[in-house]
């Protein structure tokens, strides 16, 4: 784990992007990133549970982990249905190991490089709404201690999601994010287009259009949407 200055500068961070209308998909993206830096892990997923109770991918550091928790949710088995399932956290599992336990998972992982997973769970006081998925190149395992962070860093986007709800708010929340599911779903479809049409990496248009939409106070979604419709300057985008 890095220094506890950065730590509580990241916690920090998460707090201040839950303002009033925040962006979720930002938010969610901040964590997985976040979570990546602080920890020993190569990349990170992150999954919300939508309005049917079915896991859906919301955040990735790695188009290679995207992928990984896209066949995950297709195969139906892995850490974190797992985690979802059971609410408990999964750590320090060596893939090599874990065959008999998710055979087609496993394979994918490892055929995709990495070597070992774990995955928290998003939860307050057992109601759960999603899991944070870590992946590494190499079987380092996690400490006590950086467990403790990770959970922590997924507590606090959970306790954003859910603050100030009653039971009679649930509606409200369900439908935030759904919201959230199909910005996403606009975001996927962009980061193809910005890649294909200014030759870059799909992280990397990723990066572009969340720099750009920080910097002029839209949502991602909205850049998206431009990205999509065309009516966006890719200069504006991709510094060209």
């Amino acid at each position: 784990m890095k220094t506890h200055q950065r730590l509580a500068e990241v916690l920090v961070q998460l707090a201040d992007t839950l303002v009033e209308d925040f962006d979720v998909v930002d938010l969610l993206q901040t964590l997985a990133d976040r979570t990546v830096e602080l920890l020993e892990a190569d990349a990170a997923g992150l999954m919300l549970a939508d309005q049917r109770g079915e896991l859906q991918l919301m955040a990735s550091t790695l188009e290679r982990a995207r992928l990984l928790e896209l066949f995950e949710l297709q195969v139906a088995e892995g850490p974190c249905r797992e985690c979802f399932t059971s609410g408990l956290p999964i750590t320090n599992v060596d893939l090599v190991d874990a065959l008999a336990r998710w055979p087609r998972f496993t394979t994918a992982a490892v055929e995709a490089g990495f070597r070992a997973t774990h995955a928290l769970p998003m939860r307050l006081r057992g109601q759960i709404i999603g899991v944070l998925n870590l992946f590494a190149d190499d079987a380092v395992p996690l400490s006590q201690d950086d467990i403790a962070v990770g959970q922590a860093m997924a507590d606090v986007a959970t306790i954003g999601l859910l603050s100030q709800r009653t039971l009679f708010e649930q509606v409200r929340l369900s439908e935030q994010l759904q919201t959230a599911l199909q910005s996403r779903i606009l975001i996927e479809q962009a980061k193809g287009i910005l890649s294909a049409r200014a030759g870059i990496s799909v992280n990397k248009a990723f990066h572009q259009m969340r720099t750009h939409a920080r910097g002029t106070g839209v949502t991602l979604s909205l850049v998206a949407t431009r990205v999509i419709e065309g009516t966006i300057d890719l200069s504006a985008l991709t510094g060209g």
